[in-house]
């Protein structure tokens, strides 16, 4: 599967943003899908998921109630709308892919790899 991601940019703190990856190659539905992140001077982390089916997602304590991870099958698209946007969720955030008999919350399960998109929160 092969998957690009898109929507990065500069928004002030407290503000919005909604970033995208969409899929080709291989069936959509196949994959539980994720996002990660690395910062300045942090490492990698998982951010949020959702489960293939969609019915199932997980966050980071640092995200949860902030940021919303969804899918589209029709579009073959997720998507990671992130609202109370702060400082130091700055950040190049990847989407990535496990394939749907991993365990979908577990970041090393996560094979399938995108380009990052660039996420800047600053005033």
């Amino acid at each position: 599967v092969q998957l690009q991601a898109s929507g990065g940019g500069l928004v002030q703190p407290g503000g919005s943003l909604r970033i995208s990856c969409a899929a080709s190659g291989r069936t959509f539905t196949d994959y539980h899908m994720g996002w990660f992140r690395r910062g300045p001077v942090k490492e990698r982390e998982l951010v949020a998921a959702i489960d293939y089916r969609g019915g199932s997602t997980y966050y980071t304590a640092s995200v949860s109630g902030r940021f919303t991870i969804s899918k589209s099958n029709a579009k073959n698209t997720v998507y990671l709308q992130m609202n109370s946007l702060k400082p130091e969720d700055t950040a190049v955030y990847y989407c990535a892919a496990s394939d749907y008999f991993n365990d979908y919350r577990e970041g090393v399960n996560y094979d399938y790899w995108g380009q990052g998109t660039l996420v800047t929160v600053s005033s």
